[in-house]
C-alpha cells in the first residue's frame, strides 16, 4: 500500500491525474448505528460497501485521511490477476476443490476491475494491453514457462516471451525473457478510488473522511467504533486498512511486515524516446528479489517503482536507487528529469498469502495484497459485500484463518533492511 505524505511536503504529489474529489463529511455528528462499518476507504472498503449497500445493508466507511489519499489511490495502477503462487501451488495448499475455485477466482480478478469500470461508466483512464513479468535469469525464465503452462491449461490468454520478444515489447535491456498475461492492464488508481467512492455514496453508503478510529469495542451484540467526532455502532465491522492497521488491532499489526514502496515519474518523454519504451502500453514487473515495476502514465511519462528505505524519506536522494535502476534498464533515459516522487507502505505476509481473518464474531479483516491489490481487492470486495448482505460464507474464496503474530516483530525493520541489502547485491550480479 502507498500513502500520501503531508500536503506541504515536496514529495506529496503522485503522477496520477485522478478526477475531481467528491466532498464527504468530516463530522459524524451524533452517534450512528449501521449494519456494517468499514475502516478504510480504499478499494477493498469501497467495493465492499458498494455491493453490501446495493443488497440493502446500511453501511458507513471511516477513514483517517482523505478518499484517494492512501494506498489504493497511489499505487502503480497495475491490474494484475492471480497471486504470487501458481495454480498448482494453490491446489497443493488448499486441496483440489477449494484450490481450483480460488485459482479461478484470482485468475478472473482483473476482469472484475475492467467490468466494473465499464458497467458503472467510471471516469477512469485505462488500458488493457497486458502485464509482463520479465525474467532476469534463465532460471527465472524456466519458472515463467511452468507458470504459462499452468495458466494456459485453464484457458488464460498468456504466453512465453524470449529475449528478442521481451526487448521489443519493453525496450529494456538485460532480460533473458519473460511471460505476458493479456488479462491484465493499467488504470489511473486515484481516479478509480474516487469514482468508487462516488458510486458508493450514490448507493447509500455514508463516507466519513478524517475520522480516525481509535478504538473498537464489542458490547456483546454489536460493535462500537470510537472516532474523533462520534461513536459509531455496527453489527459487523470490516478492517480494510491493510498496512495501516496501526494499534487498532495489535495482533493484526504484528502479523504483517510493512515495508516502503517508492515511485518516481519522469517528465513526459519526447516522442523519439517514447516510441521505443513500452510501445504496446503493457505494465512490467521483473523477477528480481527486490523487484522493479514500471509502466507509462496516460500523459506519456515513464513511471517506475520499487523498494525504498525502511524509514520515511528525508530528501530526493532517497529515490536515487530507482533512478539508477531506470537508467540501467533504459540507458536512453539518462538525463531525463525526474519530476515526481512519492512513497508508501506495503503490507506483506510472511507466507506471501493474502489472509482473511475473523478474530471475533462480527469482526473481519482481509490483508496482504502481495502486489496485486487493485485486482484482488476489487474482486474480494465484491465477495465480501455479498457475504455481509446474506451471511453465506460460500461467497468467500479464501479460508478464514487465525491471526498469527510474527515472533520478535519489533525487530522486523532491522531484519528486512538487512535482507533487502543482501538481495540487492545478489540481483546486481544476477545470482
Amino acid at each position: 500500500m502507498v500513502s500520501l505524505m503531508k500536503k506541504d511536503d515536496i514529495f506529496s504529489t503522485p503522477v496520477w491525474q485522478g478526477v475531481p474529489a467528491p466532498l464527504f463529511s468530516k463530522v459524524i455528528g451524533t452517534d450512528r448505528k449501521y449494519d456494517l462499518s468499514i475502516v478504510g476507504a480504499g478499494i477493498l472498503g469501497l467495493v465492499t460497501s458498494l455491493f453490501a449497500a446495493r443488497s440493502g445493508v446500511s453501511v458507513c466507511v471511516l477513514d483517517s485521511g482523505l478518499v484517494g489519499g492512501g494506498a489504493s489511490g497511489l499505487n502503480g495502477g497495475q491490474v494484475i490477476p492471480g497471486l504470487k503462487y501458481d495454480p498448482e501451488d494453490i491446489i497443493k495448499q488448499l486441496g483440489a476443490e477449494r484450490g481450483e475455485r480460488l485459482a479461478s477466482f484470482v485468475g478472473a480478478s482483473s476482469d472484475r476491475v475492467f467490468s466494473l469500470i465499464k458497467d458503472e461508466k467510471l471516469d477512469v483512464s485505462q488500458s488493457r494491453t497486458g502485464w509482463i513479468q520479465a525474467s532476469l535469469t534463465m532460471e527465472a525464465l524456466e519458472t515463467a514457462a511452468g507458470r504459462v503452462t499452468q495458466w494456459q491449461s485453464r484457458g488464460a490468454d498468456v504466453g512465453l516471451l524470449d529475449k528478442v520478444q521481451i526487448q521489443a515489447l519493453t525496450g529494456a535491456q538485460g532480460y533473458a525473457g519473460g511471460w505476458i498475461d493479456r488479462r491484465a492492464g493499467v488504470i489511473d488508481p486515484l481516479a478509480y478510488v474516487r469514482e468508487l467512492a462516488r458510486i458508493a455514496v450514490n448507493s447509500g453508503v455514508h463516507i466519513f473522511e478524517e475520522n480516525k478510529v481509535s478504538r473498537i469495542v464489542s458490547n456483546g451484540s454489536s460493535w462500537e467504533l470510537e472516532t474523533s467526532t462520534a461513536i459509531v455502532k455496527a453489527q459487523k465491522v470490516l478492517l480494510a486498512t491493510n498496512a495501516y492497521c496501526d494499534e487498532l488491532l495489535p495482533q493484526l499489526k504484528r502479523s504483517l511486515v510493512p515495508v516502503h514502496s517508492f515511485q518516481i515519474a519522469t517528465a513526459p518523454l519526447p516522442e523519439i524516446l517514447g516510441a521505443a519504451i513500452l510501445p504496446g502500453g503493457q505494465a512490467v514487473s521483473d523477477s528480481r528479489r527486490v523487484l522493479a515495476y514500471y509502466r507509462r502514465s496516460p500523459d506519456g511519462r515513464f513511471v517506475l517503482g520499487g523498494r525504498g528505505r525502511m524509514s520515511e524519506p528525508s530528501s530526493a536522494d532517497d529515490w536515487n536507487h530507482l533512478a539508477r535502476t531506470m537508467v540501467r534498464l533504459f540507458p536512453q533515459l539518462a538525463g531525463i528529469k525526474i519530476e515526481k516522487r512519492w512513497f508508501g507502505r506495503v503490507a506483506l505476509t510472511p507466507d506471501h498469502w493474502p489472509h482473511l481473518h475473523q478474530p471475533e464474531s462480527g469482526l473481519w479483516a482481509f490483508v496482504g495484497c502481495q502486489g496485486r491489490g487493485v485486482a484482488l481487492m476489487t474482486a474480494m470486495g465484491q465477495s465480501l459485500g455479498r457475504f455481509f448482505a446474506d451471511g453465506d460464507q460460500g461467497h468467500l474464496p479464501f479460508p478464514v484463518t487465525p491471526i498469527q503474530p510474527i515472533a520478535f516483530h519489533s525487530m522486523h525493520k532491522i531484519a528486512v533492511a538487512a535482507t533487502i541489502g543482501i538481495y540487492r547485491t545478489l540481483d546486481a550480479f544476477n545470482l
